[in-house]
């Protein structure tokens, strides 16, 4: 007697195959999904990170501002052309601090240093027109503020940088603070409310708002 052969028919390999394909097709697909949510939360965790570092440091700076009036008078006049001022306006400050850290060993450098927030258009290529919350840092006091120093990108992406002043006596926010002005040569604000506007993670406006308080309020005097 013939053993009858038996095997699979040419359409239930072809079902079979188109099985195995749709099931390879759709763990692909969550494992795709998988990875793009990550990044998405792995960039959104990215960018609220540089938003607060650069908010905090910003803080911990403007918190230690300073003003002096022990400076030489006969190479600087007055308070216009004196070494520690602070020059603060709607969009850019400029101000000395006892905030700075020194990163090398043996650098003739102190705990005081001009610090200096803006907000400029990106150089660097593919940008596209990109605006970029800078910071400027001069550890040598003694120069003209506004020169001088390094620059670095503190924050990518920036829409606006706003500064607002506490005015302790009229109780009110100033558009501008400026010690080089006679009525203020000799006290700073007691506050500074910082805002940075940039894009969020679902390409929309945001505005993060931050406040520093000045400890050092009123003028460094002569000894």
């Amino acid at each position: 007697m013939k053993r009858a052969s038996r095997g699979f028919t040419l359409m239930e390999v072809m079902v079979a195959v188109a099985i195995t394909a749709l099931m390879g097709t759709m763990v692909a697909m969550a494992f795709n999904t998988g990875f793009r949510a990550k990044e998405v939360v792995e960039g959104e965790a990215e960018h609220y990170r540089m938003v607060r570092v650069a908010m905090n440091r910003m803080a911990r700076e403007i918190g230690s501002a300073f003003v002096s009036d022990r400076y030489d008078p006969k190479r600087y006049r007055d308070q216009n052309e004196r070494p520690t001022n602070f020059i603060g306006e709607r969009d850019q400050l400029t101000f000395t601090t006892f905030a700075h850290q020194r990163l090398y060993t043996d650098s003739k450098e102190s705990d005081q240093a001009v610090v200096e927030y803006f907000v400029e258009t990106s150089t660097e290529k593919g940008a596209r027109g990109r605006q970029d919350l800078k910071r400027r840092v001069n550890p040598n006091i003694g120069e003209r503020m506004d020169r001088g120093g390094t620059t670095d990108v503190l924050f990518e992406g920036v829409k606006k940088l706003e500064f607002e002043y506490w005015d302790s006596e009229r109780k009110q926010w100033d558009d501008e603070w400026d010690t080089r002005r006679t009525e203020r040569k000799s006290f700073l604000p007691t506050r500074v409310r910082i805002t940075v506007v940039a894009l969020d993670e679902n390409g929309k406006e945001a505005r993060y708002t931050t406040q520093a308080r000045i400890m050092l309020n009123t003028e460094l005097p002569r000894f």
